[in-house]
């Protein structure tokens, strides 16, 4: 690797524009829906799930980073593990369909998800649109799609403009719910056995929380189009974890002294839309504070999509030009947008949004991909560290190889409860799902030679 690979001065994404990608992309469907979800089964102690749920993704993205100053192209989740762990160039090409694999179906899901739940709050804030679900759904990949395909520079302005009003929404309802005089203490108690799975709750919702800040690895995963990456990659990291797991924390900690977990136990409903039952409940007095939450969780929707579809697009730009998809969905626009991956991603989001009674089943299965992806980056620095030599000056993850391998310690330990309670099944079907995906690797590199 040459310095000037990663010293790239003709990227369109300077500090500001990554931060703000990475914060929008973080601060979405999950807070505004899998918190309900987070506070159901672990109660108030959930605060404490997303505090190490941001640990641990802060840890990642700094390996990621790393990685992508080893290797400065975009597509990181099918580059890294493709260059670090093959000792061939067949064998590192499986390993990073296997990453890119389950990541592409994570994204996929997480796509859909975000555009059920646009139409979701729009419905409930909104009587009209209560009966337009999956065309709103619909509706909102398409717009994210378009955006996708614009120039970066457009693209990157309205998504600062989104970020900037989706936090001041974020700040109203803090103010609002922990001031407004509804706020109760003894909600809070007890603390860590309040939620339906028990005292371990706080532990087995961590992969859940872990999908909220998904998006810390965008920038690394888009680093051929960042501006000074050595510097800008890791500075967005730190800065936009900052104001996310800060914002979190605050929610949930508003969303807990107004709504119990035996509330969401018995309006399961709810459990999805955990601000707007806080709000409709318990924030009588303030009438408009629903519409404000079903205006912000819509602006946070619609950033994750925009960000999400940005990196699985580029995710599944890498595989094809490594010859494991067909070459047109590796090809780009005018604007250096893979516009083939891209429709693609908006297509198949389109198609999963048309079935939201999945909604539980998806969110778990995204859940494990997105942790098995994480195990293979991590195990990717450890390799790429032994296979390329330092160059002084480039950005490096601190505490060696103890990180990555801290990481995937606690990812093991916060999934033995779903494990114990029954969580094998998901594993049974993620099993299922990788073995189909070497099935066809095998069929596709056969077929090509």
């Amino acid at each position: 690797m040459r310095m000037s690979d990663n010293n790239n001065q003709n990227g369109s994404l300077g500090l500001v524009a990554c931060v703000t990608m990475i914060t929008g992309g973080m601060i979405g469907s999950a807070i505004f829906s899998l918190s309900g979800l987070t506070v159901y089964l672990a109660g108030p102690s959930a605060i404490i799930s997303w505090v190490i749920a941001a640990a641990i993704m802060l840890i990642y993205g700094l390996v990621v980073a790393e990685l992508s100053t080893i290797f400065p192209k975009s597509g990181g989740v099918f580059v890294f593990p493709s260059r670090a762990l093959g000792k061939t160039e067949n064998s590192g090409k499986l390993w990073g369909w296997i990453s890119t694999w389950g990541y592409i179906n994570a994204n996929i899901v997480a796509i859909a998800f975000a555009a059920i739940y646009v139409a979701t709050y729009l419905g409930v804030g909104f009587p009209v649109f209560a009966n337009l679900q999956i065309p709103l759904a619909i509706g909102a990949i398409g717009f994210c799609f378009i955006l996708n395909i614009l120039k970066f520079s457009v693209a990157g302005a309205l998504n600062n403009i989104l970020v900037g009003a989706l936090i001041i929404t974020m700040l109203i309802f803090i103010v609002v719910g922990i001031f407004g005089g509804s706020w109760d203490s003894s909600l809070l108690t007890p603390f860590f056995s309040q939620g339906a799975a028990g005292s371990t709750g706080a532990l087995t919702v961590v992969p859940t929380a872990m999908v909220g800040y998904g998006s810390i690895v965008a920038i690394a995963f888009m680093v051929s189009e960042v501006k000074d990456p050595n510097k800008n990659v890791p500075k967005s990291i730190f800065i936009a974890m900052s104001i996310v797991v800060s914002l979190y924390s605050l929610i949930i900690l508003s969303t807990v002294g107004l709504i119990t977990a035996e509330f969401l136990t018995e309006n399961p409903g709810m459990r999805f839309i955990p601000l707007y039952a806080a709000s409709f409940t318990k924030l009588t007095a303030y009438p408009w504070i629903a519409k404000v939450i079903s205006i912000s969780a819509v602006l946070a929707l619609l950033t994750t999509m925009l960000v999400v579809i940005a990196l699985t697009s580029r995710a599944i730009a890498a595989t094809a030009q490594g010859g494991l998809l067909p070459e047109v969905l590796g090809k780009s626009g005018r604007t250096g947008t893979p516009i083939f991956a891209t429709a693609t991603v908006a297509v198949l989001g389109a198609v999963v949004s048309c079935f939201p009674e999945f909604t539980a089943q998806i969110v778990n299965l995204g859940a494990l991909f997105a942790a098995i992806t994480i195990s293979i980056n991590c195990i990717s620095l450890v390799a790429a560290r032994r296979k390329n030599k330092y160059i002084e000056g480039n950005f490096r993850a601190p505490g060696g190889n103890a990180l990555p391998i801290i990481v995937l310690i606690i990812l093991i330990v916060c999934y033995i409860p779903g494990i114990i309670n029954g969580g094998w099944v998901i594993w049974g079907y993620t099993i299922g799902w990788y073995l189909l995906g070497v099935l066809i690797f095998k069929f596709y590199t056969k077929w090509k030679t």
